[in-house]
């Protein structure tokens, strides 16, 4: 019932190895910034359709313990009971993984590229998907931070029709991004919007608000 993009960017920093990892998702029910998109320092994991959340919260808590992507999130797919009617698709350090069960229901599918998987269930069509995944490639490692590339990226799919149940106005939509290489991180990177009837566009102006706030506060209390 959801669409969602895990991305990952590695990049170098002072001769050292970094990553941002990021995950946007909206989706036709509310709150669905609590049990979908997953995010550490070792990867970005979404779990969806019927939503099993210990897929997530495991799938990066093995990223962190070592294990690839692939290796984490099928071997949790084979103990859940569950898995047919799942969707689970995420990025490592060295990989990505997009899985939909074939309970799932249409439109249904997924699609993955370097450093990016995207992945949704009952949607309009595959345009959605397919939207998603052009609009990250167009801004892939982009000058503008990751939360955003990410929400412009749901608004692409939302643009090519979104969610198909219309009779649904309760949306919701969130994004979540770790940066290896950041001091500290930035308000603007875990954010929610938990009940609106145009959650991207909400989502999109909350990270407007956020950003500015945050350099407002880093401005006034940089002494």
């Amino acid at each position: 019932m959801t669409f969602s993009i895990c991305v990952r960017e590695p990049y170098e920093d002072a001769g050292d190895q970094q990553y941002r990892f990021g995950v946007a998702v909206t989706t036709r029910l509310p709150a669905v910034g609590v049990p979908c998109p997953h995010v550490n320092e070792y990867g970005a994991v979404a779990t969806q359709s019927l939503t099993n959340e210990r897929l997530g919260s495991k799938g990066v808590e093995y990223l962190a313990d070592g294990l690839g992507v692939e290796d984490a999130l099928q071997g949790l797919l084979n103990a859940d009971d569950g898995s047919p009617g799942r969707q689970l698709h995420g990025v490592g350090r060295d990989g990505e993984f997009a899985f939909s069960g074939e309970e799932c229901n249409g439109w249904f599918g997924h699609a993955s590229g370097d450093n990016y998987t995207v992945a949704g269930n009952l949607l309009t069509g595959e345009a959605v998907v397919a939207r998603t995944a052009a609009k990250y490639e167009d801004v892939a490692f982009g000058d503008e931070p990751l939360a955003k590339r990410l929400v412009d990226a749901l608004g692409a799919g939302q643009a090519a029709g979104g969610d198909k149940r219309e009779d649904l106005t309760v949306q919701s939509a969130a994004v979540k991004v770790v940066d290896t290489g950041a001091d500290d991180q930035p308000y603007y990177d875990d954010l929610r919007v938990d009940a609106s009837e145009d959650p991207v566009v909400d989502l999109r102006e909350t990270y407007r608000l956020a950003k500015q706030g945050y350099e407002d506060a880093l401005e006034r209390y940089e002494d």
